[in-house]
C-alpha cells in the first residue's frame, strides 16, 4: 500500500475549471472519501490519481514516486467505475480472474482460484461464477466490477460511486464489507461519493470538494463537529444542519449573518416557542419539523414522543455555529 499526495493540482476542460489548486495527502492505509455534489471535482481528482487524465499543473506521487508521465498500468492502481466495466463475452469467473492473469503478475492458478472464491463470497456472487456477464442484473454486474479490483493487491484502490446502482440493503451490506476489507488489508482507498452516509460510515478521512476546490479535509467527526463553512457543514449530518439568520435567537457575534444548528445543538423544553408542523417517525429516531419565528427547522426527539402537529415546543441553541455572509465560519 502507499501514501498518495496531490500538490497544487489544476485541471481545466476548455473554459471550465475542474480542479483549482487541490492539495492533499491521502495517508498510507487510509480510507479517504471525496464528498460533494455533481461537478465538485470528485471524479476528476480520481482520474488524476489513476493517470486517465493529466493535470495542467501540479504534482502527484504514489508511495513517494513521481507519477508524471506514467500510464495507469505503471501506477499500480485498481479502479472501479460507476459504470460497469466488464467483458460481456466472459463469465463472471473469467472477469474476476482477468486482472490476475496479467503477464506482469504471473499469479499461480491455485492463488487465482482462492482469491476469486473469497471475493465472490464476500460480494454474494458465488452462485453466478459460471454466468456470462450479459446474464447479470445491474447490481450483480457492479459487484463483479468491484470484485475485479478486490482480487488484486494494488498500491491504491480508486472507486467512483461503486455502490450507487445497488439496492439499499446490498448497499448497506457492502459498505460494511468494503470497510472491513480495507481495514483488514491495510489498503489505501480513495472513494468518490455524494452520499454522506457512505462518508460517515466508511471513511477515515473526508475531503469536501466544491467547484474544484478542496474546502476541508479531516476525519468525518472533525468535519461534522468543526466545519469551516456552511458548505462543509451541509455535507455531513442527518437531518441536515439548520441554517437560520444569526439574530433569530440573539447573542450572535457582530460579524455573523447566519447561525447553524445541528439536531443536538437544539435544546428542547426551554427557551422560545416553536410550533410542530410534522412528526416524522423513523423507528430508531423521530424527527420534528418545526416553525420558529417563520423559519423552518428540523431536529430529533424521543422516538416514543407523543408530540403532534400543532403542539408548541420551547427551544434554545446550545453551542451553535456562526457563519459570515460569505459562508465562512466565524465562531
Amino acid at each position: 500500500m502507499a501514501e498518495v499526495t496531490l500538490q497544487g493540482i489544476f485541471k481545466s476542460f476548455g473554459a471550465t475549471s475542474a480542479l483549482d489548486d487541490v492539495t492533499m495527502t491521502i495517508p498510507d492505509g487510509s480510507f479517504v472519501v471525496l464528498l460533494g455534489p455533481t461537478g465538485a471535482g470528485k471524479t476528476t481528482t480520481l482520474r488524476m490519481v489513476s493517470g486517465l487524465d493529466r493535470p495542467d499543473l501540479g504534482r502527484i506521487t504514489i508511495g513517494g514516486r513521481e507519477m508524471t508521465g506514467l500510464t495507469p498500468a505503471q501506477r499500480d492502481v485498481a479502479m472501479v467505475f460507476q459504470q460497469y466495466s466488464l467483458y460481456p463475452h466472459l463469465t463472471v469467473r473469467q472477469n474476476l480472474e482477468f486482472p490476475l492473469k496479467s503477464p506482469i503478475l504471473r499469479t499461480p492458478q491455485a492463488e487465482i482460484d482462492r482469491k476469486v472464491g473469497e471475493v465472490a463470497e464476500i460480494l454474494q456472487i458465488s452462485h453466478k461464477l459460471g454466468n456470462k456477464a450479459t446474464a447479470l442484473s445491474g447490481g450483480e454486474m457492479q459487484r463483479v466490477s468491484i470484485g475485479r479490483a478486490l482480487v488484486r493487491d494494488p498500491s491504491v484502490y480508486l472507486m467512483d460511486e461503486p455502490l450507487s446502482s445497488l439496492d439499499a440493503k446490498l448497499r448497506s451490506d457492502l459498505r460494511i464489507e468494503l470497510k472491513s476489507i480495507q481495514a483488514n488489508s491495510g489498503a489505501t482507498l480513495l472513494y468518490v461519493t455524494h452520499d454522506q452516509i457512505e462518508a460517515m460510515t466508511m471513511a477515515t478521512h473526508v475531503g469536501v470538494l466544491d467547484r474544484g476546490r478542496l474546502v476541508q479535509f479531516g476525519t468525518p467527526r472533525e468535519i461534522y463537529q468543526n466545519p469551516v463553512s456552511i458548505y462543509a457543514a451541509s455535507r455531513l449530518g442527518q437531518p441536515r444542519i439548520n441554517i437560520l439568520p444569526a439574530d433569530v435567537f440573539g447573542g450572535a457575534p457582530p460579524s455573523a449573518t447566519h447561525i447553524g444548528l445541528r439536531p443536538e445543538q437544539i435544546v428542547q423544553g426551554q427557551g422560545e416557542d416553536s410550533m410542530v408542523q410534522r412528526v416524522e417517525r423513523l423507528g430508531d429516531q423521530t424527527r420534528l419539523h418545526l416553525t420558529f419565528k417563520s423559519h423552518d427547522l428540523i431536529t430529533v426527539t424521543d422516538p416514543h414522543t407523543n408530540l403532534k402537529e400543532g403542539d408548541i415546543v420551547r427551544i434554545s441553541p446550545r453551542q451553535p455555529f456562526y457563519f459570515a455572509a460569505d459562508g465562512a465560519r466565524v465562531a
